[in-house]
């Protein structure tokens, strides 16, 4: 092997931070990436190119599509024991998200290299697919290297929602779940949300950063402005140097904006306090798509309030609605049903 693959965080030139893995190539890669994704993006694909490299046992130039394959079987081993099953899937090792974003970067790389042009990489050896031959005749592709299956998200009950609201001890902490629970705001949407964001008058708040840099304003219940409204009366700190909405209310810390560990720890701690086993940010958000389409709101309105830039992600909240499907089936039943007295 010609490198020990590490990930290392450093200070750029310009303030910013710098993430390396080890080999000149693959850090080239990583400073593409960094210019033209966002920093968590970036952040995974560090992490992993780090993983690859430390089951491929080669140099990047030396890897073959055998090392691909045989880095997916190996992710796919059990990694807590062979009667340890995830309940969403049933699998035992890696969820096939997690292979298939990883095989995505490995691909994405030797793609990179293929362009560069200046390497010994021929072709890439990550595999689109398995080829199939058909009545003897020449081989197409047809079976997905990783099948993803397509799982519904879980969303929170009323009851568990009512809970974990009044389990948390703090308006910031309150209107941040609000802000996610009533308004489908992402985690990173709401820590980065802006005194200037927020507009009460007209019952909207706007997203300056979103997923992939998109911006959009999104309407939100009444309800979260008066949570807000006392969190900046009563809590938020004065004369502090952040325009940041939500920041650290004691310690050290106190002025600074929250971060997402921050959050992750507020909402832990109500979830144990409500009696709740499991509770996210993102079950919030999916929480509240669901419940405004139970309500009737139309999928496009939907989609817009989500910032999804495709409508097929959108889609996954008329299964979760427990009503469209239901509704679906009883027309299309009194339709069949009538057409059948109709013809007797």
């Amino acid at each position: 092997m010609g490198f020990e693959p590490c990930l290392v965080r450093s200070v750029g030139r310009d303030g910013g931070v710098v993430l390396s893995v080890g080999h000149p190539l693959l850090d080239a890669f990583l400073e593409l990436v960094a210019a033209r994704a966002r920093p968590n993006t970036v952040l995974a694909t560090g992490f992993d190119l780090k993983v690859f490299f430390s089951v491929v046992d080669k140099d990047p130039v030396d890897v073959d599509t055998a090392d691909v394959l045989a880095f997916v079987a190996t992710q796919r081993e059990p990694r807590h024991g062979a009667t340890v099953v995830r309940i969403e899937d049933g699998e035992r090792g890696l969820s096939t998200r997690t292979i298939k974003r990883r095989l995505a970067t490995i691909a994405g790389l030797y793609e990179y290299l293929l362009v560069r042009g200046d390497t010994t990489v021929a072709q890439n050896p990550v595999p689109r697919g398995l080829a199939l031959r058909r009545n003897g005749g020449r081989a197409v592709r047809g079976v997905p290297l990783i099948r993803t299956p397509r799982t519904l998200p879980r969303v929170v009950d009323p009851d568990e929602a009512n809970a974990f609201l009044a389990a948390l001890r703090r308006h910031r902490d309150r209107a941040m779940a609000e802000a996610m629970l009533l308004g489908g705001l992402r985690r990173c949407e709401v820590l980065g949300l802006r005194l200037g964001d927020v507009h009460p008058g007209e019952k909207r708040v706007f997203i300056a950063d979103g997923k992939g840099g998109h911006q959009r304003v999104v309407p939100i219940s009444a309800r979260f402005f008066t949570t807000l409204a006392s969190y900046l009366d009563t809590e938020r700190p004065q004369g502090i140097d952040t325009d940041r909405v939500f920041v650290v209310l004691k310690g050290h810390r106190r002025g600074l904006p929250l971060t997402a560990a921050g959050l992750d720890e507020i909402v832990a701690g109500a979830r144990e306090r409500a009696g709740i086993d499991r509770l996210t940010c993102h079950q919030l958000r999916h929480t509240c798509f669901t419940r405004l389409r139970e309500a009737g709101m139309a999928l496009e309105a939907i989609q817009a309030q989500a910032g999804h830039r495709s409508i097929e992600s959108t889609r996954i909240y008329l299964h979760l609605a427990n009503d469209w499907l239901a509704g679906e089936y009883r027309r299309a039943s009194e339709a069949i049903d009538a057409q059948t007295l109709a013809g007797l």
